[in-house]
């Protein structure tokens, strides 16, 4: 305790840090503020009645719900939140691995290239906006929310300006936070909505337990769920390492001229270099039965038993279809972001070398089969975590508590804490103070070692 006492005050002497935070904490609190405040004529207590009668909160509304911190069941004018953004900017990045154009952009063109990218990312935050903005507003008068008296053209035109801007101002405290704030700010975003939504949980799941007469349960699912997070702590920090040396050098001049042995460095691989993306693309894979029978005009509920199957996320058939997808997909995405090639040219233009391999392919062929084999095991955890919660639901937790027990939620949870105190620390030991951690330091997701953090 003593410990932390000291480090909170080494925060506060570091008056940057200081600042950053503060910054960072006020921008959050304005986000979480746009989050209760309601669209013009829409009566956000029918909403809510509504959805709890009509709708799964293990859905891909309930799941947007959660990432938004319950904005979206708010009928906030922040209702879509940074969903949009983050939906254009995968559209981007996937672009950045097919089309030409988008490539050059990623790679060869630099700052001006990623300025470049950044544009065409809000132009298509704004077209994603408008289209979601136009679903979810139908989606809010199908749940007869809306004020009868107001015109529709009215109600359509102005809320959907709002739900515009409120995506766009989301995206500007994001960017915000990422320049003047600690952490990445999109992310924090997301985070923010989530641990809004975990106190509420965790009272329910708690009442719920000691009305069972069960309150060693409710101890023995937080001992669980540390786990849980301890186990995604390694799966975000792990890497391996494969050891590189550079070529001999000379040194001195005239008669002094010695060899001098190559540096020792290593190539960080990382045993998920996917991240969370797999269970994303998995989820919105599972959504679509459900979600097409919807637009049908059938209910998934009265649908044959397959449908029924896959829109129960505590199924058989659901949870085997979606491990596999997650597998699946970890695989592929980690083929997209690991381009063994490049490492292979790097080490060639540094003069450095893998002990006991060739340059070149051989190089290329070694790096691919050593990230084949270390995303066996990262892809097999990943969809373990991803089917967490379901197993959480069959022990009698209650379904909002679950979604912490792993997916999306948890890991983009531990994934962005890590993030955050990397770059606290990072300050800390930039101002010669110790660190947050007495043995090494703190790897977050953006922590690349080696040699890296230079390609």
């Amino acid at each position: 305790m003593k410990k932390f006492i000291e480090t909170l005050k080494n925060i506060w002497k570091i008056k940057e840090l200081r600042t950053r935070i503060l910054l960072t904490l006020g921008l959050l609190t304005v986000f979480r503020f746009g989050s209760y405040v309601v669209l013009p004529g829409v009566d956000p207590q029918v909403l809510q009645a509504s959805i709890a009668k009509n709708t799964n909160p293990n859905d891909l509304l309930g799941l947007i719900n959660v990432f938004t911190g319950g904005a979206f069941n708010n009928a906030s004018i922040l209702a879509l939140g940074i969903m949009p953004y983050i939906t254009a900017s995968i559209i981007v990045q996937l672009l950045g691995f097919a089309v030409p154009y988008f490539q050059r952009l990623q790679q060869k063109e630099g700052e001006s290239g990623r300025r470049k990218l950044n544009q065409i990312t809000r132009l298509l935050t704004v077209a994603i906006t408008l289209v979601q903005g136009g679903a979810y507003l139908t989606y809010v008068k199908g749940m007869n929310a809306v004020d009868p008296s107001i015109p529709d053209v009215v109600f359509w035109l102005s809320n959907s300006i709002i739900l515009s801007t409120g995506t766009v101002f989301s995206m500007w405290l994001g960017e915000r936070i990422t320049d003047r704030g600690i952490g990445n700010g999109v992310s924090l975003l997301i985070s923010a909505g989530i641990i809004a939504r975990l106190p509420e949980s965790i009272i329910f799941e708690f009442q719920s337990q000691l009305e069972k007469g069960g309150a060693l349960m409710f101890v023995l699912e937080m001992a669980m769920l540390f786990v849980l997070i301890m186990a995604m702590v390694l799966i975000i920090t792990g890497v391996r390492k494969i050891p590189i040396q550079f070529a001999k050098r000379m040194v001195g001049r005239g008669a002094n001229n010695m060899p001098v042995a190559g540096a020792r460095d290593y190539i960080p691989l990382k045993v998920n270099a996917a991240g969370v993306m797999p269970i994303i693309f998995a989820q919105a894979l599972m959504f679509l039965p459900a979600t097409a029978l919807q637009f049908l005009g059938g209910d998934s509920a009265s649908g044959s038993g397959v449908v029924r199957a896959l829109n129960d996320y505590t199924s058989g058939p659901y949870n085997i279809l979606y491990f596999t997808l997650v597998v699946v997909f970890t695989y592929v995405y980690t083929a997209l972001m690991v381009n063994p090639q490049q490492y292979a040219e790097y080490l060639k233009r540094q003069n450095a070398f893998i002990p006991g391999i060739k340059p070149g392919k051989e190089t290329s062929d070694y790096i691919d089969a050593v990230t084949t084999r270390i995303t066996l095991p990262g892809s097999i955890i990943l969809a373990l975590i991803a089917v967490m919660p379901a197993f959480a639901g069959a022990f009698g937790i209650n379904s909002s508590f679950a979604t912490f027990f792993g997916g999306t939620t948890l890991l983009i949870l531990v994934g962005v804490i890590l993030d955050t105190l990397q770059q606290i620390e990072s300050h800390l030991l930039m101002r010669r103070y110790d660190g947050l951690v007495k043995s090494g330091r703190i790897q977050g997701r953006s922590r690349m070692q080696g040699i890296g953090a230079n390609m």
